[in-house]
């Protein structure tokens, strides 16, 4: 099994969270579905599936 690339901090990508709409970054948990990742947390993403916007706290 080959290790995912490490990044320097600096050069990870970004997305807005549709649920939130906070900035969020590349995790490498989310090597491999990066494009398909769409919320911050699971918290959001509950959020998100129930048709509500999950308010910053």
């Amino acid at each position: 099994m080959m290790k995912a690339a490490r990044r320097p901090k600096a050069t990870t990508p970004d997305k807005i969270c549709e649920a939130c709409g906070r900035p969020f970054s590349w995790r490498r948990k989310w090597a491999r579905d990066w494009d398909s990742v769409k919320t911050c947390s699971d918290r959001c993403k509950g959020a998100l599936r129930a048709g509500r916007t999950a308010s910053a706290t």
